[in-house]
This record gives structure tokens, C-alpha cells and sequence, in this order.
């Protein structure tokens, strides 16, 4: 077994190595230019993910596409994960972590853009789509489309429902003293009561969950920066000095974590594009069934799910992390991220801990939601309808068992599955980027983001007729 893990860990340190690093990074600049800076669009974004497209082709709420595809992207990668590429990159880390989310919103858009135009209807009458169709319609690359479902049929188990049930189980074990296998009963009872009810339960129960589990948390952060206020512009500085390279003055905390820029942009990328998922190809499986006049309305909703996930919350509590560091003068644990961490936010008396608690818990909840359906999706596509409500059973019993069993080499597969799924979701944003570039044209321009699809949704069979 040991053998077997530490295999593992070299494939995985080789697929998340600089060769997918510059090719993640060079698609979010190249699609960022190729759309037009998209970017400026983000207020548009925003506007229509609380705008509701009634009348038009899709199984949920535009919304509720993008509170699922934050569910899954907002979790303990927001807290734990900023603490880890602080520790391991230093402070310069967070503004490449940032940067990563500015660009990937380029990305985001693209790939839910493309999911949406290629989408189809299952023989149930439900949406369905993602990179498999987009390869498929799009590319007639239906091969690298079955490895793209297979592989995010497979890491759903690993990132979506084991890792994330033994989070929460390990939180309420260390603070309350539960048994890791009362919150495995307790974590599958409730996953399997909502995912029972499939994406229309899933996004319900995420609109409800991931606006107030987020307010809550940034509140959290807002209060500690109220602390630690003094700390902001210095922590600013300590920032944007390390992540180029440029020494810093002074002990303590700022003369440890001085580190070279290339260290500093490994770490910030690798957990930035970790965290908001961009280039994955997950969120757009569920922007495919969004209720949505056209491809760009709800490229542009999902494409705000990056700026939430890693310009606002990693930011914020990579802020809270540093000017703690600064207020503590060198007293943190800088080789754990995760008690950085919990170290920032116990300096909130009595509430600190039980946000984050709260934050970590609910996080991680909604991530094993959010991921079984992509799964499911991904088994779909291979499979049929027939195999959706195996797999949920499988995925239910894989979050009790994720309780109790130790996952480390569960971690590294799962994290060599996300960049297998990756490679093939890139390869058709950018062989696609020629019909991105054209249909954000055609319905940016000119004021027509208003006008309908005209273009009818196939049904499944009749695609595999042809």
C-alpha cells in the first residue's frame, strides 16, 4: 500500500506540475483577450445570476446553476487550502491566487458558455452537458469525451464525497467529541435525503445554503481585519513585495516568509485554480441545465462564481491570515496552514472558532452536493439514465465510509483525476474558442444579451442516431 501511495503521489505531482500550470494559466489569458476582457462584464454577471429567464429551455434557475457550482467550489479549499499556499509560498502566494481568479474568469465563462450551446435533453426530458457534449457536437471528439465523464464520474467519490465527510467527521471529532460514524450516519442521511430529490433539490437546498454560509464567514473575516486593522496596508505591501521577489524589512513574520517568486506563484496558481475550479470543467455540467435565454446570459452568471470564490473569499481570508501574522510578530505555526488559520480566527472571542467550525462544516456539506451531481452527469453520459440512482447509492455510502476510513491516498487520486479532467475540458475551450469568440460578439454586442436562442435542444437519441 505504501507503495501504491507513494506511486500516486509522483503521477499526481507530475499532472498538477508546471506543464498544466502554464496550461491553465495561458488559457485564462489567452480566452480573457479572446472575449473581449470579459471581465468588464462582471457587473452584467451579477445582475442576471438574480434574474430569472422563465420562459426558456432549462431544468433550474440561473441562480440556482450558480449557487450549485459554488457549493461545490466554495469549501474547505477557501479556508484551509489559502492557509496551505501562504505556509508553503509565503504571502506572496495570495496575489498570484488572486491574479488566478481575475483571469479565470475569462475561462469560467468560456467552458459554461460551450456547455450550454452543445447541451441536449436526455430521454427523460432533462438538460444535460458539459465538456463531454461540447467534444462530442462540438469537436466529434466523443473518445476524449467518454474519458472526461469517466474521469469526473470517478473523482466525485474522492474530492465531492469522501474527503469532504471526513473533514466535517475530523471538525466535530477534534471540537465536540462525536464519533467520526455517528457524523458518517448523520452526513449521509442528510446527502441522501436531499440528492434523492436530483438537481432540483441540490440547487434549492444550495440557494438557501451557500449565500448564508458565505455572509456568515465574510463577516467573520471582516471582523478580524477590524482587529487587526493597523495590519492591512503593511500586509498589502508584504503581499505584492513577495510575490515578486523584492526582500522585505524586518523580522518576525515578514523576514520567514520572504521566498523566492517562483515559489510564490507555484503555490498562489496551483491553489487558486484548485479552488474556484476554472478549467476543470465542473460547473458547467451544472450551468448546462440553467433556465437561459442564450449561451452567454449564463456563461456570464457562471463566470461570477470565480470572482466570489477566489477574488473575494480566498482574498479576504488570505487578509485575515497575513495581518494576524503580522499582529503576532513570528508566535504563528508557519509550516500548518490550516492552524494559521484557526489561529486568525481565534482572535474573535468566542464566536472565532465556531465560524469557522461553521464555515468548514457547511462548506464542505454543500461541496458533496454539488459534486454528486456532476458525477452522476459524467455516469450518465457513459451509462444512461438507468445508472443514476446506483451511483447516488454508491455516492451516499462512499461520504458515510469517507468518515471512517483514512483517505490520504483517496486525496491524491482524486486530485490526479481533477487534472485528467482538465486536459480534455481545455482541449475543447480552446479548439472551441473560435465559436466562443463568436457568440459572445453576437450577443454582447449591440445590446442583444436580451434576445432568445432560437436554435432547438436536440434529444440525446437523436445525436447518437447520426
Amino acid at each position: 500500500m505504501e507503495r501504491i501511495t507513494e506511486i500516486v503521489g509522483i503521477i499526481n505531482g507530475w499532472l498538477w506540475g508546471p506543464p498544466l500550470l502554464i496550461l491553465l494559466v495561458g488559457t485564462h489569458v489567452f480566452m480573457t483577450f479572446r472575449t473581449g476582457l470579459i471581465q468588464r462584464k462582471l457587473g452584467l454577471g451579477i445582475k442576471l445570476s438574480v434574474t430569472t429567464d422563465r420562459n426558456s429551455a432549462g431544468d433550474v434557475s440561473q441562480f440556482g446553476a450558480l449557487t450549485t457550482a459554488l457549493a461545490s467550489t466554495i469549501g474547505t479549499g477557501n479556508i484551509i487550502g489559502v492557509g496551505t499556499a501562504i505556509a508553503s509560498g509565503g504571502p506572496g502566494a495570495l496575489l498570484w491566487m488572486w491574479l488566478t481568479g481575475v483571469f479565470g474568469i475569462a475561462t469560467k465563462y468560456s467552458e459554461s458558455l460551450i456547455a450550454v450551446k452543445y447541451r441536449v435533453k436526455d430521454d427523460k426530458g432533462m438538460m444535460i452537458g458539459g465538456a463531454m457534449f461540447a467534444l462530442e457536437r462540438g469537436l466529434k471528439m466523443k473518445w476524449l469525451a467518454v474519458l472526461f465523464a469517466l474521469f469526473t464520474a470517478t473523482a466525485a467519490f474522492g474530492i465531492g464525497s469522501g474527503v469532504q465527510s471526513n473533514a466535517v467527521a475530523n471538525v466535530m471529532n477534534q471540537n465536540f467529541g462525536i464519533a467520526k460514524w455517528i457524523s458518517g450516519l448523520v452526513i449521509a442521511a442528510l446527502v441522501g435525503l436531499v440528492v434523492i430529490g436530483g438537481l432540483k433539490w441540490i440547487a434549492r437546498v444550495s440557494e438557501a445554503l451557500v449565500p448564508v454560509m458565505s455572509v456568515i464567514y465574510i463577516i467573520g473575516c471582516l471582523a478580524i481585519l477590524m482587529i487587526n486593522y493597523r495590519q492591512i496596508f503593511p500586509a498589502i505591501q508584504l503581499v505584492c513585495s513577495s510575490a515578486f521577489n523584492i526582500r522585505s524589512v524586518g523580522g518576525g513574520f515578514a523576514g520567514f516568509v520572504t521566498v523566492r517568486m517562483l515559489t510564490a506563484a507555484r503555490y498562489g496558481i496551483a491553489r487558486g485554480l484548485f479552488s474556484n475550479e476554472s478549467g476543470m470543467g465542473s460547473a458547467p455540467i451544472v450551468s448546462a441545465a440553467a433556465q437561459t435565454m442564450n449561451p452567454v446570459r449564463q456563461a456570464l452568471v457562471s463566470s461570477t462564481g470565480t470572482f466570489w470564490d477566489t477574488v473575494v473569499i480566498c482574498l479576504m481570508t488570505g487578509l485575515v491570515i497575513i495581518t494576524s501574522g503580522l499582529e503576532y510578530q513570528g508566535a504563528l505555526d508557519m509550516s500548518d496552514g490550516g492552524r494559521l488559520t484557526s489561529t486568525a480566527f481565534s482572535q474573535i472571542p468566542v464566536l472565532g472558532n465556531l465560524i469557522l467550525i461553521f464555515g468548514l462544516i457547511t462548506f464542505a456539506f454543500s461541496t458533496i452536493l454539488g459534486w454528486c451531481y456532476y458525477g452522476e452527469k459524467g455516469m450518465e453520459y457513459l451509462f444512461g439514465t438507468k445508472s443514476i440512482v446506483p451511483y447516488r447509492i454508491i455516492y451516499v455510502a462512499v461520504a458515510f465510509l469517507g468518515t471512517v476510513l483514512s483517505l490520504g491516498l483517496v486525496w491524491d487520486i482524486a486530485d490526479a483525476l481533477n487534472a485528467l479532467m482538465t486536459i480534455p475540458n481545455l482541449v475543447a475551450v480552446l479548439l472551441l474558442s473560435g465559436v466562443i469568440a463568436g457568440e459572445t460578439r453576437k450577443y454582447l454586442e449591440g445590446g442583444h444579451i436580451d434576445d432568445v436562442d432560437n436554435e432547438p435542444v436536440p434529444l440525446r437519441s437523436d445525436i447518437k442516431s447520426k
